[in-house]
């Protein structure tokens, strides 16, 4: 088994000059810093006091299963001798608040629209299922990841 280690540094921006001498004195602001990576400016989301133009934790979670369900469904298209030619997805996800302020993600669902050249476009679902098996971030979540696939075939 090969294990990969991952490092981020994440830095609180968010001093208004008070610190955290009340829930409103401050901002949630903060900054996501990867070595040899472009900064990210994150907040939280706006119904927690954040700043709407800056990206969540809740976003990147969502992404993140967008994004490495998409990287192993390329990869086995490749492998199934498909030819991909667009590749886009409109994530969508739920996340319930508990009375006590706690709170978890109740479900997210794919929504991938694939443009192929070549292939079995009937292969679409056995590829996106494969792939969501395969998928390290999907593997590692404790709520359901579905999958609407809409297949195109271009010239």
């Amino acid at each position: 088994m090969t294990a990969h280690e991952y490092t981020t540094t994440v830095t609180w921006t968010g001093d208004t000059g008070r610190g955290t001498a009340d829930y409103s004195a401050y901002s949630r602001d903060h900054r996501i810093d990867i070595a040899g990576k472009p900064p990210m400016s994150a907040s939280s989301d706006a119904a927690f006091r954040g700043d709407p133009g800056r990206w969540t934790p809740e976003d990147c979670l969502l992404a993140s299963i967008s994004s490495c369900h998409m990287l192993w469904f390329l990869d086995l298209a490749s492998e199934a001798g498909w030819v991909v030619h667009s590749y886009v997805d409109h994530a969508t996800a739920t996340m319930r608040v508990n009375p006590d302020g706690s709170g978890q993600f109740t479900k997210a669902t794919l929504n991938p629209e694939v443009t192929i050249s070549a292939g079995d476009p009937d292969l679409s679902d056995r590829l996106h299922d494969k792939a969501h098996k395969m998928c390290f971030i999907s593997r590692s979540l404790n709520f359901p990841v579905t999958c609407t696939a809409k297949i195109g075939v271009s010239a």
